[in-house]
C-alpha cells in the first residue's frame, strides 16, 4: 500500500454556473433562484482538482479557448495546486455549462463543449511521457473518443491502468472499451449501456438487484474492463470483478444539498485509493465518503474534500 498516487487526467474544462431553485424549471417557466455560483468546472477539471486535494500527484490536459471565459482556468489551477502546463489553448470558445439544483439536491444540467470538442489525438501524444508514468489515466465524456483512445493506448502500452467515466453518456466505442481497465458509471448510464448491449429497453439497476448488476458487468467485462463500478445514488454503489461476487458499498447518510460534482468526487476517490493499492472494500468506502461530502455541500470547486475530511467521515461511520 502506498500514499503517492500518480494520476493523469484527460480533461475537460468549462465555466460552470449553477442556480439553486425550489423545483427544477419546466418548459416556459421562469424561476427565482435562492443561490447562484459561477466557478471553474468540467468533469475533467473536477477529477484533477479532487484527486489533487486527496494528495495525489496529478498531471493532465485541459482544453480552453481564447475567449474571456478561458481566464478562469489558470487562477483556478493555481488555487488547486495544479500545474498551468495542463492547459491546452485552442482557437474558439471555452466550454461552459449550466445546472439547476432543487430543494432535494437533485439536478439537471447542460454543457456546451467549446474547446473540449476540439481536443485531438495529436494533443494527447504530446503528453506521452506523463501518461506513461501515471498509475492510472482518467477520462470522461465531455471530450470526444479519439483523444481518450490515444491516451488509453499510451497508458496500456506502458502497462498502466485506465479509468473511464462515460458521462455525459454516449454509445461506447468498442475500441475504447477494450482499452478501459476500470469503468465507473451511474445507474442511468448503466441502463443506457445495457440497452445498447442487448437492444432491449427497461432494465434498471438498484441496490436490491446486485445479481442483475453483476450480469451486466460480466457482459461489459467480456469486452475489456477488469472492473465495473455502478453508483446507485442513495442505494450506494456496486464494485464488480469477473468471478467475484459483487461488492456493495452502502451510501453514507447525508442531507443532499447539491449533487453536482458528487460523481466526480466518487471517481476521484476511487482512482486515488486503487492507485495507492487499497483493497476494493477500502477504495469503495473512501470513494463513497468523497461523494457524500460533495452531495452535502453547496458548490463544487471549494467543496472537494481533503484526505482528513474523508477520513473523518469514515471514522464517524466506521
Amino acid at each position: 500500500m502506498r500514499n503517492d498516487a500518480h494520476l493523469f487526467v484527460v480533461g475537460s474544462f468549462v465555466a460552470a454556473s449553477a442556480a439553486k431553485v425550489e423545483t427544477l424549471p419546466q418548459p416556459g417557466e421562469s424561476l427565482t433562484a435562492q443561490a447562484f455560483a459561477l466557478e471553474p468546472g468540467g468533469k475533467g477539471f473536477n477529477l484533477a482538482v479532487a484527486c489533487r486535494r486527496l494528495g495525489a500527484t496529478v498531471e493532465g490536459i485541459l482544453p480552453v479557448g481564447d475567449d474571456m471565459l478561458s481566464g478562469l482556468a489558470a487562477p483556478a489551477l493555481e488555487r488547486a495546486r495544479l500545474s498551468g502546463a495542463m492547459l491546452r489553448r485552442l482557437p474558439g470558445a471555452t466550454g461552459a455549462g449550466i445546472g439547476f439544483i432543487d430543494a432535494r439536491g437533485e439536478n439537471c444540467l447542460a454543457v456546451f463543449p467549446g474547446a473540449n470538442a476540439r481536443l485531438g489525438a495529436a494533443d494527447i501524444r504530446d503528453k506521452r511521457s506523463a501518461i506513461a508514468k501515471a498509475d492510472i489515466t482518467l477520462a470522461q465524456f465531455e471530450i470526444s473518443d479519439e483523444p481518450i483512445i490515444a491516451a488509453f493506448e499510451i497508458a496500456r502500452e506502458a502497462g498502466k491502468a485506465t479509468l473511464l467515466n462515460p458521462s455525459p453518456f454516449r454509445r461506447l466505442d468498442h475500441r475504447l472499451l477494450a482499452l478501459t481497465t476500470i469503468l465507473v458509471l451511474n445507474a442511468h448510464e448503466a441502463t443506457a449501456m445495457a440497452s445498447d448491449l442487448t437492444g432491449e429497453n427497461g432494465q434498471t439497476f438498484d441496490a436490491h438487484g446486485l445479481a442483475g448488476i453483476q450480469a451486466f458487468a460480466e457482459a461489459v467485462m467480456a469486452m475489456g474492463p477488469a472492473i465495473v463500478v455502478v453508483t446507485l445514488g442513495q442505494g450506494g454503489a456496486a464494485f464488480c470483478r469477473s468471478k467475484h461476487p459483487p461488492l456493495h458499498q452502502p451510501s453514507f447518510p447525508v442531507a443532499a444539498v447539491d449533487t453536482l460534482g458528487a460523481g466526480d468526487a466518487f471517481a476521484a476517490g476511487l482512482a486515488v485509493s486503487l492507485a495507492e493499492g487499497q483493497s476494493p472494500e477500502k477504495a469503495m468506502a473512501f470513494a463513497s465518503a468523497c461523494g457524500a461530502i460533495l452531495a452535502g455541500t453547496w458548490g463544487v470547486f471549494d467543496a472537494f474534500p481533503d484526505r482528513a475530511a474523508v477520513e473523518a467521515v469514515l471514522l464517524a461511520h466506521g
